[in-house]
């Protein structure tokens, strides 16, 4: 996997926008410079599907990534299909990421697997193969396809990322996936210890392994000029990470335990959230002004990033859950601004 100093930046579009909100916001973010929208496909939101043929009908540059389908709600040669047409219509701006799904709503709608990983393999290594202009014969534990190949595979296929967290999930990445995904936060350490995984997926699988690996790392955001005000944006946002779902990320960190303990202390997540030091807010955060702000993202990317994707914060008080304010303060640190 190649680094780089200067990674692709993006955003995510946020999922609870209106629909009606979902043209403008990726316009916007295409006119302050950024490089790719990610959609995100939650339980009762919207598609991701249809957010991203939207998205890519109406931009002109962006990269447009889905970050992710469940495999589980996804025959594998329809998905291969609705991105096909994606990405014949828009060569070379279309990223696929399949990944397990939350397990809670999985289990909601009935269709969380037994082995996950089996799951997320075969039906990745299913899509990308019929993007790629194969003749598919699958008989596995999840997906069977008999001699299926599509009638115009595209002449750019789109990269098909794997969105995980684990190190048995990230192993399968490696090993079928032209990508990773990973949820935030992504922090050196955990990026060491996702790579390490990655590249012993990539190993086991030898010559069959994809060329390419791409990184993409989610992350939280603030940019302002004042460092303090940055992380007190983002503090709220980084209380979720306390529960046992974000293990992965936290175990490398070298506060993990003082980070489990303040947990355990604290009667809600908001008020860890607020306890926290400014030091774990840095660490699990991409904060400050412009120039700090742009020198996290170079550490990444010599930690093996391609990509960071923006869970944007507004940083203007009188508009503190307008996501277009997010968009305004992350002109400063877009690639077209620098």
């Amino acid at each position: 996997m190649a680094t780089s100093t200067n990674p692709a930046l993006g955003v995510i579009l946020p999922r609870e926008l209106p629909a009606d909100q979902i043209v403008p916001f990726a316009r916007r973010a295409e006119e302050v410079g950024l490089d790719e929208v990610w959609v995100v496909e939650d339980l009762t939101f919207h598609g991701g599907i249809a957010q991203a043929a939207t998205v890519l009908a109406a931009t002109q540059r962006l990269t447009v990534g889905i970050g992710i389908l469940p495999a589980a709600t996804r025959a594998p040669s329809t998905a291969a299909m609705e991105a096909a047409t994606l990405a014949a219509l828009h060569p070379g701006r279309l990223h696929l990421g399949l990944g397990h799904g939350m397990p809670a709503w999985m289990r909601q709608i009935g269709v969380w697997p037994a082995s996950p990983l089996a799951m997320l393999e075969e039906t990745t290594s299913a899509v990308r193969a019929l993007l790629h202009g194969e003749r598919v014969s699958v008989s596995g534990r999840y997906v069977t396809i008999d001699e299926v190949a599509l009638h115009a595979p595209p002449a750019s296929p789109p990269p098909v990322l794997a969105g995980v967290r684990g190190p048995r999930s990230l192993e399968v990445s490696g090993r079928v996936a032209d990508g990773t995904i990973l949820d935030m936060p992504v922090t050196p350490e955990y990026l060491a210890v996702a790579r390490t995984a990655i590249d012993a997926g990539r190993a086991s699988a030898g010559d069959a392994a994809p060329p390419e690996h791409r990184v993409v790392a989610f992350a939280i955001g603030a940019v302002h000029d004042d460092v303090a005000t940055a992380r007190a944006i983002v503090r709220p946002h980084l209380a979720v990470l306390g529960e046992a779902d974000w293990s992965a990320q936290i175990d490398p960190l070298p506060f993990a335990a003082d980070f489990r303990a303040l947990r355990e202390a604290s009667d809600t997540p908001e008020a860890f959230a607020a306890a926290m030091p400014d030091a774990w807010v840095d660490a699990l955060a991409v904060v400050g002004p412009p120039d700090a702000f742009r020198a996290r993202l170079d550490e990444l990317g010599a930690g093996g990033v391609s990509s960071v994707v923006l869970v944007a914060t507004s940083p203007d008080p009188a508009r503190p859950d307008d996501p277009f304010a997010a968009l305004d303060a992350l002109e400063a640190v877009a690639h077209t601004a620098q």
